[in-house]
C-alpha cells in the first residue's frame, strides 16, 4: 500500500466567530492555503505517493478549494517527487467545457513533468443544482461522455464533436499532456453501483464512502474488481485498476497529549459538520427513496455526540502512535485498498501537530509499508 494525502483546504473554525464577515473568512482561507502548501512540501520529502486536491464549490467552513489546477500548478514547481492528483475534476457539462479541462490538466502534467493523476467525478446535488447540472442518472452519462471527449482531444491531432450535450467544431487542442497518451484516469464513487461503473470503464476507483466500517468498503472494492475483470470497453487506453480510499488520519506521539490539543474534538467536529452540512444542503435535493436511505445515517450524528470510540474501534478513522496507525492501515490493505488518502488537515488541529503527524507517518510508517512491498499497476498503454 501507498500513502497519499487528500486536501479539501478546510479553513480554521475559530476566526469565523471572532471577526465579522468578510475578514474572518478571508484570514481563515488564506491561512489554510499557506499551511497546506508547507505540509505538502514536507510530504514530498517524506515519500508520500500522491497529494489529491479537491474541486468543491460553496462548501462553507469545509472546503476553500474550487480550483485544484491552480494549487497543483504551484505544487508542480515547488515539489519534486509527489504525484499531483485532481481529486476530482467535475465533468458534467454545466461545471465546465471539456476543452478547458483538457487544457488545465495537460498544463499541470507538463509543469510537473508527468506527475498528474486525473481524478474525475459528478459532484453532489448541492453543487449540481448551482451549476445547472442534472441531479439524476443523466449526470453519469455526461461524466462518461466528457471523459471520452477529453482523452480524444489529447490523443487526436484534430478534434470535433457533435451530440445533444456539446457541439464543438474542429480544432487542435493544445497543450498535450506530458504523459503519453495521457495521465491515468480515476472516478470518485460513493456507492457499490458507482464502484462497478468505475470497474466496467477500466478506470481507478476513488472510494469516498463515509459513515461505514472498512468491512463495508471491502464489499465495494470486491464489486469494483469483478466489474473491472469483466469490462470489455475501457473508457481510455490507460488501464488503471488501482483503488484509493480516504479517511481521517492523525499520527501522534501519544493519544493522551493528542487529546489535549484537540484531536477528538476535531474528529467530532468534522463528522458532526459533515452530517449537518449534508442535511442542510444535500438532503432537500434527494429523492424520497434516497432520503429514507441517508437520513438514519446522518440524523444521529447531528442530534447526539459523535461516537468517536466506535469510529476508532472500527478503523473508520486512523489515529494513534505509529505502530497503531500501521496496524489500522494494514486493515485497509487487507480490504483491497492500494492507496490510502490520508485526510490530515481537519477540525482545529494545530498546523505544527499536522506537520508532526506527517513526519511520523513518513519516517515510521511509510518505511514499514515499503518493506512489505506494494502494487501499483496502471499506466500501461493498451
Amino acid at each position: 500500500m501507498k500513502l497519499d494525502l487528500l486536501y479539501e483546504f478546510q479553513p480554521a473554525i475559530a476566526p469565523y466567530d471572532e471577526k465579522p464577515h468578510p475578514q474572518g473568512q478571508r484570514e481563515a482561507e488564506q491561512s489554510v492555503y499557506y499551511e497546506a502548501i508547507e505540509q505538502i512540501q514536507l510530504a514530498d520529502k517524506l515519500g508520500f505517493e500522491t497529494v489529491w486536491c479537491v474541486e468543491h464549490h460553496f462548501r462553507e467552513k469545509r472546503s476553500a478549494c474550487p480550483t485544484p489546477e491552480a494549487v497543483l500548478g504551484g505544487l508542480a514547481l515547488s515539489t519534486q517527487n509527489i504525484k499531483l492528483g485532481f481529486g476530482v475534476t467535475l465533468m458534467p457539462f454545466g461545471f465546465g467545457h471539456p476543452a478547458r479541462i483538457a487544457e488545465r490538466v495537460a498544463t499541470v502534467d507538463i509543469l510537473s513533468r508527468g506527475r498528474v493523476e486525473w481524478g474525475t467525478g459528478r459532484s453532489t446535488p448541492m453543487e449540481q443544482t448551482a451549476f445547472g447540472v442534472p441531479t439524476d442518472e443523466t449526470s453519469k452519462d455526461q461524466w462518461k461522455e466528457a471523459v471520452d471527449i477529453v482523452v480524444r482531444m489529447w490523443e487526436e491531432e484534430r478534434f470535433s464533436h457533435e451530440s445533444a450535450n456539446l457541439s464543438f467544431p474542429e480544432r487542435v487542442q493544445t497543450p498535450k499532456p506530458f504523459q503519453n497518451p495521457h495521465p491515468p484516469c480515476w472516478v470518485a464513487a460513493g456507492s457499490e453501483r458507482s464502484a462497478e461503473i468505475a470497474g466496467e470503464n477500466g478506470v481507478g476507483l476513488l472510494s469516498f464512502s463515509l459513515f461505514q466500517p472498512v468491512s463495508s468498503m471491502a464489499g465495494h472494492i470486491s464489486a469494483y474488481r469483478a466489474a473491472y475483470e469483466r469490462g470489455t470497453q475501457p473508457l481510455t487506453r490507460v488501464p488503471n485498476d488501482r483503488v484509493g480510499a480516504y479517511t481521517l488520519v492523525h499520527c501522534c506521539d501519544d493519544l493522551e497529549s493528542a487529546a489535549g490539543y484537540g484531536l477528538w474534538d476535531s474528529v467530532s467536529w468534522w463528522y458532526h459538520h459533515l452530517a449537518e452540512f449534508t442535511l442542510e444542503w444535500e438532503f432537500p435535493n434527494l429523492s424520497p427513496e434516497e432520503q429514507r436511505e441517508v437520513f438514519p445515517l446522518l440524523k444521529p450524528t447531528v442530534d447526539a455526540e459523535v461516537d468517536v470510540d466506535r469510529y476508532q474501534e472500527e478503523d473508520m478513522i486512523i489515529c494513534g502512535p505509529p505502530e497503531v496507525c500501521l496496524e489500522k492501515i494494514l486493515r485497509y490493505e487487507e480490504a483491497g485498498v492500494d492507496q490510502l488518502l490520508c485526510y490530515v488537515q481537519f477540525g482545529m488541529l494545530p498546523h505544527e501537530k499536522v506537520m508532526r503527524s506527517l513526519d511520523l507517518l513518513g519516517t515510521k510508517v511509510i518505511p514499514e509499508l515499503e518493506r512489505r512491498g506494494h502494487r501499483v499497476h496502471s499506466a500501461k498503454v493498451a
